[in-house]
């Protein structure tokens, strides 16, 4: 049971590294500069939605990965 709780961990901080990571490299980036004229508060509301997003895929994978890694300790 130990291996499978470190494999569990050890893959929520591979997820949230790269979550962070796409966060910084692909969305900090974007300014409403490029797009045209968006009001800055809205252009964050964008970016805060497409976060969301992100976190709601990620929580989901997250969540396949423990049910992957645990489905041996339901098996009777």
């Amino acid at each position: 049971m130990g291996v499978q709780i470190y494999s569990f961990i050890f893959a929520m901080w591979v997820l949230m590294l790269i979550g962070g990571g796409l966060m910084v490299v692909v969305i900090g980036p974007f300014s409403s500069d490029s797009i045209g004229s968006i009001p800055p508060i809205l252009f964050s509301g964008i970016k805060v939605g497409i976060a969301l997003v992100l976190i709601f895929i990620w929580v989901f994978i997250l969540t396949k990965v423990k049910n992957w890694i645990f489905r041996s300790q339901i098996k009777p």
